[in-house]
């Protein structure tokens, strides 16, 4: 029964935004792989931490990139193409966090889970150091064990290890 009703489900095709849903443009303003400015209003998708601006990455041919306009180039692209809708989970200021799936044929698929399946997004971890959606730590891993996306290259660093080094080295600086 489950599985005729997850079926069911699956093959729905999306032509116009659910209800408590909204079609996230094309014309969304890039602040991170993350976070876009879209309608006057910025949204995160949630439980996706991006590369960070400023980051880097060595490529195959010893170039080094912006890990985290790699992460905006994708997400633009899956934008793009699958054309996504959004709904609100919860406000924070200024940002409004949300959960987008795609239309990719006859399937939904999460975007949060697409970044991070191909290797150009992370799952965001709370202070704990626990992810906030565990599903997207698992598929973290599988992409990484896989060495899917940025996961290729060997000197790509997890924002979260980024981040937790600049919070203890600003802590010990004078």
């Amino acid at each position: 029964m489950k599985s005729a009703i997850a079926a069911t489900l699956s093959v729905t095709p999306v032509h116009a935004a659910p209800a408590g849903y909204f079609e996230l443009s094309q014309g969304a303003v890039f602040e991170t792989g993350d976070t876009v400015v879209t309608g006057g209003k910025r949204i995160r998708l949630y439980g996706l931490q991006s590369c960070l601006r400023g980051t880097s990455y060595t490529d195959r041919s010893g170039t080094r990139r912006d890990c985290g306009e790699a992460s905006i180039a994708v997400l633009a692209a899956f934008i793009k193409d699958t054309e996504p809708v959004c709904a609100p989970v919860a406000e924070q200021d200024d940002l409004t966090f949300v959960i987008c799936y795609a239309a990719v044929g006859n399937e939904r698929l999460d975007l949060a889970m697409m970044m991070i399946t191909e290797g150009y997004g992370f799952a965001t971890l709370r202070a704990d150091g626990l992810p906030v959606h565990a599903p997207y730590a698992v598929a973290e891993q599988v992409a990484r064990e896989r060495r899917r996306g940025l996961w290729r290259f060997t000197d790509v660093q997890h924002p979260a290890v980024f981040l937790s080094h600049a919070a203890k080295n600003a802590k010990r600086a004078p």
